[in-house]
């Protein structure tokens, strides 16, 4: 029977009920539209970011010649990557001062003579900096690096190293290396009398007598060789621009592998040269000459010098020397092969200096009377420098000129090629011609401040004697000894630009044995 009163389910309380009524459920539109918000924000946010990379570099730019606006987060990388002597030329005659911007580093090249040298000559506002990559390679303690007064000690104790009496050490040196590598040359060709470009060869002979210059016999064939061919690394990892971190397979970390291996070998001869000297032995190469300054009782400089510091000096050397010194060469051969007229006068002063003797070995005095070979290595240097320009980075504002300052922090370049090729200082400035150091009296002669292939102010290159002693040393010699046709092509005069000047084909020259006189 059923029960008088109807049965129903019990009722929540209604207190409960109304609490979990009011919890919000999110709706799918609303689920949906949270990867959009996200998606807007970081928009918004990198949009934000790349406004504000435009504002920092139009802040920076102010009035200067220079793109308006620079490519987002890269700048003028691509350019960076593969240089070409034409867009170097925009960029320098779009004004005395330009900028540009490489991976939010804000640069300022200086084109004219007056901004380059003021960059230059002001320690104060501007250190080198060279490349980013370079105080990874060189290692930050070097002394390149160093800046005001430790600067110019350091350099009063390098000095002693290019005095007249450590030249004419080296001379002899310089000379045995070039007639040894000639020798090769030659007998390779006779194997095969095709035109070959000389760009390895150059090179290879340049390192052998850096080397042998700056540490003798303290190293074994094996070493040069060794530093030789890892130094390529070193070079591709100069370049103005590049990626700046050492990973596994970067250009600068190979450079870096290739910097330990050669500092393996030149803290050997260092170390070898002291116990050389201590046992009496007379100097032979540059560090011999360094150790036996040292223990020169009338010596009063540092004498706390340490195997490794020695080995970084010597290794700045070889970076100085061999990509410029290279270039120079290679350049000297060029145009001497193209200017016969240049190469028949260089010949003629070489016999009557060489008395026709052309196995006698070079000597400072026999240099001094060359007086055309010398005009020759100035002018090639010139047209063709294998430095066009030189970062420097600016340490506090830097008030280049009257009405632009450049920030603290940025790349400030001055460069070369245009006061090499000043017109006014040098009439028909493209064109070699050696007689213009001839006369005391020329354009050429009258503005030595426009002559920077060798840098100014207080880091100017410290070796121009031993650079340009090797450079005249090894054409005058090949001069007398061979005879050589440059094969043209269409890249003959087109540059080529890794770290320094090449010409693109390398420098195809068919290389004969010269009859003696």
């Amino acid at each position: 029977m059923a029960s008088s009163h109807s049965s129903s389910p019990p009722s929540m309380p209604t207190s409960h009920f109304s609490s979990l009524v009011d919890i919000p459920v999110p709706s799918l539109p609303f689920l949906l539209s949270q990867p959009a918000t996200w998606l807007c924000t970081t928009v918004a946010l990198i949009g934000a970011l790349l406004v504000l990379e435009q504002s920092v570099y139009r802040y920076k730019k102010k009035h200067l010649p220079g793109a308006t606006w620079t490519i987002p987060i890269i700048g003028k990388f691509a350019d960076s990557m593969k240089p070409t002597m034409e867009n170097y030329m925009a960029q320098w005659n779009s004004g005395e001062l330009s900028a540009i911007s490489v991976f939010n580093i804000f640069i300022v090249m200086a084109s004219s003579n007056h901004y380059s040298r003021k960059i230059l000559n002001s320690p104060g506002h501007a250190e080198p900096c060279l490349v980013n990559s370079a105080k990874h390679i060189l290692m930050p303690d070097n002394w390149v690096f160093l800046t005001g007064k430790e600067h110019v000690e350091y350099r009063k104790i390098l000095n002693t190293l290019f005095t007249k009496k450590a030249l004419s050490i080296y001379i002899g040196v310089q000379d045995a290396i070039a007639r040894k590598h000639f020798r090769q040359w030659l007998a390779d060709a006779a194997k095969d009398p095709s035109p070959k470009p000389i760009m390895k060869t150059a090179r290879n002979l340049n390192m052998d007598t850096s080397v042998r210059v700056f540490c003798g016999n303290h190293i074994p064939e094996c070493g040069v060789v060794e530093i030789s061919e890892k130094y390529w690394d070193i070079t591709r990892a100069l370049q103005l621009v590049n990626f700046p971190f050492a990973f596994p397979g970067t250009n600068v970390y190979r450079a870096i592998q290739a910097r330990k291996a050669a500092f393996k070998w030149l803290e050997m001869a260092a170390a070898k040269a002291k116990i050389a000297i201590a046992n009496g032995a007379e100097p032979h190469c540059m560090l011999d000459e360094w150790v036996q300054v040292l223990q020169d009782p009338s010596y009063k400089g540092r004498r706390d010098f340490s195997d490794r510091e020695m080995a970084m000096v010597v290794f700045s050397f070889l970076f100085a020397s061999q990509d410029a010194m290279s270039s120079g060469l290679i350049y000297g051969f060029q145009h001497l092969s193209d200017h016969p007229e240049i190469l028949a006068k260089i010949r003629e002063e070489q016999y009557r200096a060489r008395g026709n003797n052309v196995d006698a070995p070079m000597t400072l005095e026999m240099l001094e009377n060359m007086p055309y070979l010398n005009a020759f290595v100035k002018e090639s240097l010139r047209v063709k420098p294998p430095v066009t320009m030189v970062p420097y980075r600016a340490t506090k504002p830097f008030p280049i000129s009257d009405n632009y300052t450049a920030p603290v922090g940025s790349m400030v370049i001055p460069s070369f090629y245009n006061s090499l090729h000043d017109p006014e200082i040098f009439p028909d400035h493209d064109s070699l011609t050696p007689e213009r150091w001839l006369d005391p009296n020329s354009s050429a002669n009258t503005n030595p401040k426009n002559y920077l292939v060798f840098g100014s102010g207080p880091h100017r290159c410290i070796g121009i004697e031993y650079a340009t002693m090797n450079m005249a040393l090894v054409l005058a010699t090949a001069s007398v000894l061979m005879d050589w046709e440059h094969h043209l092509t269409p890249e003959s005069d087109k540059v080529e630009i890794i770290a320094t000047l090449f010409p693109k084909d390398g420098c195809q020259l068919k290389l004969t044995p010269r009859p003696r006189p």
